[in-house]
Order: structure tokens, then C-alpha cells, then sequence
């Protein structure tokens, strides 16, 4: 992807949607790119930009059961390098005769959404008659570290968590909700208050919830802990990572000597590039604080002692121009690294010695499993990982193509969700009613009965669970298939826990006929509210 960005980056006639999107679609043109599910889509006047596609299509169904439809819906994709950006979409709107109001769907990674506050308090500074915005942030209670489902949703140094994008998004004038659910009478009422714009198909509700704020039963407290590492991503043992720095001739140095400073590469989301990584400490308690992004160009950058960049590093970490040749071959070596390994982050703690040269004492290099998976590609870095050292039900999950995280805590409630962004909000809003969820689990955009049985075994095999929630939004994945499944599993696994089943929409209708037929003890719903009350009464 970085070398696709730097290609578009030559140019201005072709623009990327995406990547990890489901694309682009006027639902009042009538015309699509992509692969949303047409049927909750419908003309209308709401523009909607997602990170999330099935988080986008829950906005979507409730933005048409509310009569309000779609002017324009953009999914931007939960890459770590989006081509196309909020801001893109937000100016679309803006100018856009056909929206009337605005939904944005965040979640953790990058800081996408602060740039996106920053443009709403800008929009209604300079606006007399702003349009309508409204919002949600998943993955609040995301535990740090893990890649939750998606390829860019895990918060990187100096990324702001969801809790500091939805104070930026409410502090800008955006309207927070806690689910995608409330967006459509919450949309309506902001509609029906502007004057001049009414709202499309709407008559006047009267939400009292829906004011200025986060809305949820309790606001959630966030305590704040280190970034550790994503665990979808390999990150190799320290030794491993001194073995590639010293095949390449790099100095190294004891872990208990002293570090001057923090020195890595990694990938700039704002950017869309690679990017140099500096900090003059490695005091944890002043380290994020003082790190410093220096973008450069992927796949045309060769570090010479008097490259820009090299310069403004060895400046803003205090070296002198003795050091200068060393930095740069130093940057070098780590580049090499990173483009030849396909690496996501290369971190190291340096020291510096009197001659101008470094020794490395400490270093962590993680490289994302997509290019091992893919097509094989680095095999002999992705031999090295250690599964002995991982949570059991993860691996066998990952054997299924199903994304399981395990969570800590009492862990009453195991959740099955189709869809990364989804199964974030999902645990955010059963906590925040107060639930305590056992597990994330995203089944993946296309999964089948045979998936849904699997998912089943894996959140069973944890002894905390006490009911189980299926919260499935059926884009690509059928409801009727996802209903098979369930029974299929009831049936199967000799289920001694309640489950509570929520089917949304493709083939809705008919997946939820087959649990109510099915004489099972499921208890089944339509709105998410009513099964979140149901979830947490039983885990209790």
C-alpha cells in the first residue's frame, strides 16, 4: 500500500477508495462502486463516511428505517493508510446540495477523527447554517495493543485513543451516540431543528437523549497504559531483532547501559508514507510526549549524511555534525529493513559514543502478518513466531479466519459479531450499559454456518460466560446462513448458556423466522437496546 501511495502521490486525476472498504455508493444516484448491500440502503439526504463497513451499514439501516435515506455513503476503509480521508469526505458534503446532514463512523487508529473535529469546529466557526453532524467511535474499551480486526485498528505512538477522538468529535460541535442505532431518530430531531433544512420524509420526534453529548447509560472511565504490542502483527524477541541488526553490521550494546535516545521507522497515516520516529529521551514519562514524525518518500529515499530529513533528526535529537554520517547509515540499515522484510515498526533505543557513532541497546521490530498470509511472502521472519506463547482459542480461532481477542475482567458475556467495527461497538455499548464482555470476535465479512458453529466453540471454551450476544448486521453475510449456523451450534454443542441473537439486515426477515421457528431457547431482537437489556440481565 505505501507503494501505491507514493504512485498517487505523482499525480492528481485517481483517487483510492479505501483500502478495507467496501466502497462508494449514491443511494440518490443510484449508482455504486463497490459492494454494499443495496437492500438498507434508500434516496435520501444523509451523507455517511465509515471506517467500518458493517458499523456503515448499521448507520445505513437506520438512517432509511427512520425515512431519512442516503444522499452519498464513503467507506473509507480501516487500513493503516487510507486513500481517501475523512476531511475528503467532510468537504463532499459540505458543498453537496443533496446532504443534509452528516454521519461520521470512527474507530481507534490513527487520528483520522481529530483531523475531523478540527474541520467541524472550523465549518461551524465560518458557517451560518452548519449542517447536522453526528457521530460514533468504536473500540473505547479495546485492550491496548491488539490489532482488532482490522489492518489499521490499533493505536500507534502518540495515536489519541477512542475517548480522546469522541471529546475532540462532541468538543466540535458533533453529536455522540453509542451506537449506530440511535442515529436515525437522532438525525431526524437535529433535522427537524434547523431551520430551513427540513428533514427528508421526517415528521417532528421529540428524543430527549439526544443532545450535545455522549449518549449512554454511563461514561465510560478510560485508564491510560502503555502501548504494547499488536499481537496480529509479529514482533520478534529482542535478540531476534539484534540478530538482523547485526547481520547488517550494526553495534550492540548491553541492555542496562544507558539510552541517549529513541530512534525507528514506521508508517505516518497523515502522510501516507514511511516516516522516521525520534525522540531525544526514553524516559516513559516524557517519551511519547517528545516523539517526532519525519515523513519521507517510499521507495525514493536514500539517507546521505546531508538528506534533509537525516538533518533534521540529528537537529531535533541535539547531534552534531560528527554524528551525522553514522545517523544516516543507521536510518539506512533500519530502511532496508523495513522495505525488504515488509516490517510495520522498527523501534530502537540508542546510545551514543564519543566518537559520533552508535550502539544499539535495545530494540523491538514487528512485522504484520498480511504478507506471510497473503502469498508466503518472508517466510524465515514469520517462522519465528512463537505460537506456545500465545492465548489457545486466539490460534485456534485465527485457523478459522475468525479474529478472537480475550479480554480481561469478570467476562460475563461472550459476544459473536460479523465485522471488526461492529464487534468493537459491540463490547463498548455493552459495557457501557453495564455488561462485562468476555471476548471480541469478529467472524469475518464472509462467514458461513460451518464459522458460526466454530465461533461458538471458541467463546464456550472460556468458563466465564455465562450467555452468549450474536450481533450480526448481514451485509455479504446472510442472515438466514448466520440463523443456520446458530442452530446448527444449539443443536450440536449441547448448549447449556442462553443466547441472545440480533439479525440486521440482508435476508433479516428470514433469519429471524428460522430462530423463531426453530423451538429453541433463543431469545431473539430487532433493536440492539432491547437485546443489550436482555444480554445483561442473563450474565447476571
Amino acid at each position: 500500500m505505501l507503494r501505491i501511495h507514493a504512485m498517487l502521490q505523482t499525480q492528481s486525476k485517481s483517487r483510492l477508495v479505501g483500502a478495507n472498504c467496501p466502497g462508494i455508493i449514491s443511494a440518490i444516484g443510484r449508482c455504486r462502486i463497490g459492494f454494499q448491500p443495496l437492500s438498507c440502503f434508500a434516496p435520501g439526504h444523509i451523507g455517511i463516511v465509515a471506517k467500518s463497513g458493517t458499523l456503515g451499514y448499521e448507520t445505513v439501516a437506520a438512517t432509511t428505517r427512520a425515512g431519512l435515506g442516503q444522499s452519498l455513503c464513503i467507506g473509507v476503509g480501516g487500513d493503516i493508510v487510507a486513500g481517501t480521508s475523512f476531511v475528503d469526505a467532510l468537504n463532499l458534503f459540505e458543498h453537496d446540495e443533496e446532504t443534509h446532514g452528516i454521519i461520521i463512523v470512527g474507530e481507534i487508529g490513527g487520528s483520522a477523527e481529530i483531523a475531523a473535529a478540527e474541520w467541524i469546529f472550523d465549518y461551524r466557526r465560518r458557517t451560518a447554517d452548519p449542517k447536522p453532524i453526528m457521530a460514533v467511535v468504536g473500540g473505547i474499551y479495546a485492550p491496548p495493543g491488539r490489532v482488532m480486526g482490522h489492518a489499521g485498528a490499533w493505536a500507534g505512538l502518540g495515536d489519541p485513543d477512542a475517548q480522546t477522538k469522541i471529546r475532540a468529535l462532541q468538543n466540535a460541535g458533533a453529536v455522540m451516540v453509542d451506537h449506530p442505532e440511535k442515529f436515525g431518530e437522532g438525525m431526524r430531531t437535529l433535522l427537524t431543528n434547523v431551520g430551513g433544512r427540513p428533514a427528508f420524509q421526517a415528521a417532528p420526534v421529540a428524543v430527549a437523549a439526544q443532545q450535545r453529548g455522549f449518549h449512554t447509560l454511563r461514561r465510560p472511565t478510560i485508564r491510560r497504559q502503555h502501548i504494547m504490542p499488536q499481537r496480529r502483527t509479529l514482533y520478534l524477541t529482542q535478540s531476534q531483532s539484534f540478530d538482523l541488526l547485526g547481520e547488517k553490521g550494526v553495534a550492540i550494546g548491553e541492555s542496562n547501559k544507558r539510552s541517549d535516545f529513541f530512534f525507528g521507522i514506521s508508517i505516518d497515516r497523515n502522510s501516507r508514507s514511511p516516516c522516521i520516529i525520534a525522540s531525544p529521551t526514553t524516559n516513559p514519562a516524557t517519551f511519547l510526549s517528545r516523539s517526532r514524525k519525519f515523513p519521507f518518500t517510499y521507495g525514493k529515499t536514500h539517507f546521505t549524511a546531508n538528506q534533509a530529513n537525516i538533518r533534521a533528526v540529528a537537529s531535533y535529537l541535539g547531534l552534531g555534525e560528527i554524528s551525522l554520517e553514522p545517523l544516516a547509515k543507521f536510518a539506512q540499515t533500519l530502511l532496508d529493513i523495513f522495505i525488504n522484510k515488509e516490517a510495520l515498526l522498527l523501534e530502537t533505543k540508542v546510545s551514543r559514543r564519543s566518537d559520533g557513532s552508535f550502539r544499539v541497546t535495545e530494540a523491538r521490530f514487528g512485522f504484520d502478518d498480511a504478507a506471510y498470509k497473503s502469498s508466503k511472502r518472508q517466510e524465515d521472519i514469520h517462522k519465528l513466531r512463537n505460537m506456545a506463547q500465545e492465548v489457545p482459542e486466539e490460534v485456534e480461532a485465527e485457523k478459522e479466519g475468525i479474529v478472537y481477542v480475550k479480554l480481561p475482567g469478570e467476562g460475563s458475556i461472550g459476544t459473536l459479531v460479523n465485522g471488526a467495527g461492529l464487534a468493537m461497538n459491540t463490547v463498548d455499548a455493552l459495557t457501557l450499559h453495564g455488561g462485562h464482555c468476555a471476548n471480541f470476535l469478529d467472524t469475518g465479512g464472509k462467514a458461513t454456518s460451518e464459522t458460526v458453529k466454530s465461533s461458538f466453540q471458541i467463546v464456550l471454551s472460556d468458563p466465564r460466560v455465562k450467555t452468549i450476544f450474536v450481533n450480526i448486521f448481514g451485509g455479504l453475510t446472510l442472515c438466514d446462513m448466520i440463523a443456520n449456523g446458530i442452530i446448527m451450534a444449539f443443536r450440536d454443542l449441547d448448549m447449556k448458556v442462553p443466547v441472545v441473537v440480533r439479525l440486521r439486515g440482508t435476508n433479516e426477515e428470514l433469519g429471524q423466522k428460522m430462530i423463531a421457528d426453530s423451538g429453541l431457547p433463543l431469545h431473539a431482537f430487532d433493536s440492539f437496546e432491547e437485546a443489550a437489556s436482555k444480554v445483561i440481565s442473563l450474565s447476571r
